[in-house]
């Protein structure tokens, strides 16, 4: 009832200038209102690739900086850059947009995304030293097309552009002429989420040392919906991006669930490996576009920077227990029931204490808890408050509720089974999963031994229930395995001798 967890990727890709055009908030109130105030002086307020590489947050994200390290930094930690921060982290890195650009270019394969052919060029050489990058994957960049052509999809044939640096390097063409789920904004949130998976999926091949053909079913969580108008969220993003990264024994499927998607995936593909349906599976999402600067009028209404220009991806490796790595545990899942209720204090007790008296654990068993990990520097500003803290202070409640902590020690326990919120406001992307690598660094460190992963979804977005949704599982160390000793012939030979010795002995008294 133990599956392991052997690797875990987690990579950001820096997209300012898609999200200037396409977030949701921008892209709609161009959409209704042609140009505002807020459209006209959102442009002043995008970060730099520097900037958005030297947060620490982003850099805690791809492994860069460890939690604590974060804890410990200077805040806020907008103004507070770390010198010297590297691109790559241990779990990843933090792609910038122009090669992003690139990648969904070789992640397509309907000819949607068009490269001007010098950017094309210009990318493919930046593409090239990244380590993990291959020949066949640049083979799949195409060479580019005339910014003439690109002009007159975008003009004529309701292409929509794509810009780097302030100037058209390309567009994202319609699959279908009346077809709503295949038009080109459809189409670009797609190919995006696509090649952030495949950029995560290659972090981790590289991180775990597994060869893309072993990769054996590929579980995808996003919050997007690839399909056309027969069939509106078919799928597949799984296999779609288990091919570009070359698993070419891999089968794959969707789970989808709001922000509770990526724990109920986890939760899934560890339960086929733990059946043996499966040799081992991959969890991945890719970021979503519409949430890029979704807060970004109330960051520009405070003086901020619009902070949400990062698309978050990550990938999991799930196999067998080996008796080596951290564990996924499936004896002790929390669900939220349909009967549970929504308030905070009922999602609470169903992802949390019921699980632990599963095990007849208490709230100080667990050393860390993961929920909604968003950045309170990108919450804060747009009203949201501090969502990690939020959901820390209910569990401790609960904890005093069950007569289990002292109402006084509620800030210390918040301290001490807390992390600081570090994610983007990604939706599907903050909710516990974000934690996984940090756990499992700390668990093989012996710096913790149990951590509880929640993720909670707001079901009632898509109009069908009133419903929350969450799931939840705890990570622990491996089990220590016991060295089975061989007995020789000589060992048997002097066990029965010693057995009939003792039994002759005892007849002899009697």
């Amino acid at each position: 009832m133990k599956v392991a967890v052997k690797g875990y990727a987690y990579c950001l890709n820096h997209t300012p200038e898609i999200a200037l055009l396409y977030g949701n908030t921008p892209y709609v109130e161009r959409k209704t209102r042609g140009t505002s105030e807020f459209l006209e002086t959102l442009p002043t307020h995008l970060q730099s690739y520097e900037k958005a590489a030297a947060y620490g947050p982003n850099l805690a994200y791809i492994g860069a900086m460890s939690l604590d390290e974060l804890e410990g930094y200077p805040q806020p930690w907008l103004e507070n850059p770390v010198s010297g921060a590297t691109r790559f982290g241990r779990f990843g890195e933090i792609m910038p947009e122009d090669e992003f650009l690139g990648l969904m270019d070789i992640s397509d394969v309907f000819d949607i995304v068009w490269l001007e052919a010098d950017f094309s060029a210009g990318v493919a050489g930046k593409l090239k030293v990244n380590p993990v990058m291959n020949e066949t994957l640049l083979g799949r960049l195409e060479k580019g097309h005339p910014i003439e052509e690109i002009e007159k999809e975008v003009s004529e044939k309701d292409a929509l552009p794509l810009y780097f640096g302030g100037k058209m390097v390309g567009c994202s063409r319609k699959g279908h002429e009346v077809d709503e789920c295949l038009e080109a904004y459809v189409l670009l949130e797609n190919v995006a989420c696509k090649a952030g998976g495949v950029l995560a999926l290659l972090h981790l091949m590289r991180n775990s040392g597994l060869r893309p053909e072993e990769v054996d079913f590929v579980i995808e969580c996003s919050e997007e919906a690839a399909g056309d108008m027969n069939q509106r969220g078919g799928g597949n993003f799984a296999k779609a991006v288990a091919e570009i990264a070359g698993c070419v024994n891999a089968s794959g499927c969707d789970v989808r669930g709001f922000c509770a998607g990526p724990v109920n995936a986890v939760i899934a593909a560890a339960s086929q490996v733990a059946a043996g349906a499966r040799k081992n599976c991959v969890v991945l999402a890719g970021g979503a576009i519409p949430k890029l600067f979704m807060n970004s009028r109330d960051h520009i209404k405070k003086g901020f920077p619009a902070m949400e220009d990062c698309l978050g991806n990550f990938a999991l490796f799930l196999t067998p227990d080996d008796g080596t790595a951290p564990v996924i545990r499936l004896d002790a899942l929390g669900k939220h029931t349909v009967g549970a209720g929504s308030s905070p204090q009922a999602i609470t007790s169903a992802l949390v204490w019921e699980p632990l008296q599963k095990l007849g654990l208490g709230f100080n068993d667990v050393d860390k808890y993961a929920a909604e990990l968003q950045n309170p520097e990108i919450t804060l500003p747009a009203g949201a408050g501090d969502v990690p803290t939020a959901n820390f202070k209910m569990i401790a409640a609960l904890a005093v509720m069950k007569g289990q902590l002292e109402k006084v020690r509620i800030p210390d326990f918040v301290k001490e089974k807390g992390i600081p919120g570090f994610v983007h406001t990604q939706g599907h992307i903050p909710s516990g999963v974000p934690f996984i690598g940090h756990a499992c660094e700390w668990i093989k460190s012996k710096t913790i031994r149990r951590a509880l992963v929640i993720g909670k979804g707001s079901l009632f977005l898509a109009r069908m229930t009133n419903l929350a949704d969450g799931a939840s599982f705890f990570i622990e160390p491996p089990e220590e395995e016991k060295t089975a000793q061989a007995v020789s012939r000589e060992d048997i030979k002097r066990l029965l001798l010693e057995a009939l010795t003792e039994v002759a002995a005892s007849l002899k008294a009697e």
